[in-house]
């Protein structure tokens, strides 16, 4: 495993990061600790999770599953890089969500208690909260930084602009602010290219790219699952409108002779300015195949070929569409 610096900091991380959002729905907690154990046998020692995933209101599912694997072995608490996020609704109060001091207060104690830890290596915020200033917010992760209840603070699904705008306001209170932010981003969705991938690069964000097997469709959906995500019927129905790109896809891979998810794996990984994708794997064995991606360099030839197939915006903004 090959370790990175997450960002700007001195934080390192491993080239892939292990998502949890199948742990508790579609993945049982037995299973969800084999996949944890081996995930450190294999060196990964970055996983993500969020107070909401598990999805019972107010539960956390999700992060309760990682306290009780993390309760189960003491040392291995200092063996991960932790990440969890704020934003989401967690109760039926009006305070019981999005990002106000008082919830991110109440969120984080809340996220410690269920995962027994007395703290989070990367708290991000899932969303951008466009009626609380960014002076709040900060205020309020100051707060736990002091208390050693959060070590750094990451962002997920932001425009280029709030980041920018979150950059220059973290570095007039003399704030450390965001050293990381987690994207869709894959072969099927690129849209980041334009804006968000210059500005992490400009500000040293690490880029944590989430769904880069495109949701399952880079996943040799022609090969039909019999369970999981894959057998929603929101990808049934992207599958349908995207058919003759899976295809031509489907039969690169096979010409290359390499598994759809690893190309699609290998393709993100290739970008310089990610730092650890996402692998989600509801199946140990998912996991272990997905750690093979770190292996495959994809030719020239093939990437020019995934272009062609999979379309980006062609340059960042303006370029792409602007002389």
């Amino acid at each position: 495993m090959e370790y990175v610096h997450l960002g700007r900091s001195g934080l390192k991380v491993g080239r892939l990061c292990l998502g949890t959002m199948n742990f508790g729905p579609y993945t049982s907690e037995q299973d969800s600790f084999k996949i944890m154990n081996s995930a450190l046998e294999l060196g990964i020692n970055f996983i993500d999770t969020a107070n909401v995933y598990g999805w019972e209101l107010g539960v956390g599912v999700t992060e309760q599953i990682i306290g009780r694997w993390l309760a189960e072995d003491a040392k291995r608490r200092d063996k991960i890089v932790l990440a969890t996020k704020v934003y989401g609704k967690m109760g039926e109060e009006p305070n019981d969500a999005k990002l106000s001091a008082y919830h991110i207060r109440k969120a984080c104690e809340d996220s410690l208690k269920r995962m027994k830890t007395d703290h989070i290596d990367l708290y991000q915020m899932h969303h951008i909260d466009r009626n609380t200033p960014w002076e709040e917010i900060y205020q309020a992760m100051e707060q736990l930084v002091r208390e050693g209840k959060i070590l750094y603070v990451g962002s997920s699904n932001f425009a280029a602009w709030n980041l920018a705008e979150a950059h220059y306001i973290a570095k007039q209170r003399n704030f450390l602010g965001i050293v990381s932010e987690q994207s869709i981003y894959s072969l099927r969705n690129r849209h980041i290219e334009l804006e968000v991938i210059p500005a992490c690069n400009h500000f040293e964000i690490g880029l944590i790219p989430w769904s880069p097997l495109g949701g399952g469709i880079l996943c040799g959906v022609f090969d039909k699952a019999k369970e999981g995500r894959r057998t929603r019927e929101p990808l049934q129905n992207s599958v349908e409108k995207l058919h003759a790109q899976i295809e031509a896809y489907e039969k690169l891979c096979r010409e290359i002779g390499q598994k759809p998810a690893d190309v699609a794996l290998a393709w993100v990984l290739n970008n310089p300015a990610v730092t650890s994708p996402i692998v989600g794997p509801r199946t140990l064995a998912q996991l272990e195949q997905n750690i093979k991606a770190l292996e495959l360099k994809l030719s020239e030839d093939t990437l020019k070929k995934l272009d062609q197939i999979w379309p980006g915006p062609g340059n960042q903004a303006p370029e792409a569409y602007a002389w």
